[in-house]
């Protein structure tokens, strides 16, 4: 589904990716681990266009889209969840999940995203009513997730979802990160510094260090490999 071919970027004259290139297959949970400071929210970021490239070239559907702009990327279906909960914390639960459905495409089935969002997330159709600023850590990454849901994605790019939150609520994030595959079939890309939770929930995973990829497989496949944990992931 997408294709990330030698990517360049950076900020300023700095730059952060040395050409990585991954795929990410339709249907599947891809992850990106490495330590802090490596270019996964970069290479994130770019693959978004909130980064314009400098070089390499990016592939969604067997169509460039290198620098197409952010927009219309979300029109063809790419959606990003950036790290942090970036709520309107002093509207509604729904008020918040409608600010999603801003496309017209996304229009038109507001009504049945809704009805999506609420049977995957049922503790927020419980708070619907509810300021979103007075959730708990873990409802607010759901509720991101879900008004993230509402511009009807088919590729959702996922950046430290669990971030800041306690072992049990990093528990429930995974699992509904695995709903989203095998409930509604979206496409998933991962970056995350939950290194075990990442490998238990993913299909297949790319490590980076530098701004570059350093290795690569299934996610079986890099549990078993002790000196890539060792040597990228500090485990």
């Amino acid at each position: 589904m997408l294709k990330v071919n030698e990517l360049e970027s950076g900020y300023g004259s700095m730059q952060v990716l040395w050409w990585p290139s991954l795929e990410v297959k339709a249907g599947s949970i891809t992850s990106l681990l490495g330590p802090n400071g490596v270019g996964k929210t970069t290479l994130l970021r770019t693959i978004f266009g909130s980064i314009e490239p400098w070089g390499g070239k990016i592939t969604y559907e067997g169509e460039e889209i290198t620098h197409l702009p952010t927009h219309k990327k979300v029109d063809l279906g790419i959606v990003l969840v950036p790290e942090g909960r970036h709520l309107f914390s002093g509207m509604s639960v729904h008020e918040n999940l409608i600010m999603g459905a801003y496309l017209k495409r996304a229009l038109r089935y507001m009504d049945e995203s809704l009805e999506l969002v609420y049977s995957l997330f049922p503790i927020l159709k419980e708070r619907s009513k509810q300021r979103s600023g007075s959730l708990s850590g873990g409802e607010q990454q759901m509720l991101t997730i879900a008004r993230a849901l509402m511009t009807r994605p088919k590729l959702i790019m996922l950046d430290e979802p669990s971030q800041g939150l306690a072992p049990k609520l990093v528990g429930e994030v995974f699992e509904t990160v695995q709903k989203l595959k095998s409930d509604i079939g979206l496409t998933i890309l991962l970056v995350e510094q939950n290194v075990e939770a990442s490998l238990n929930a993913s299909d297949y995973v790319y490590v980076m260090h530098e701004g570059t990829i350093k290795a690569e497989g299934r996610a079986e496949e890099i549990k078993r490999s002790q000196d890539i944990r060792e040597a990228y992931l500090g485990i």
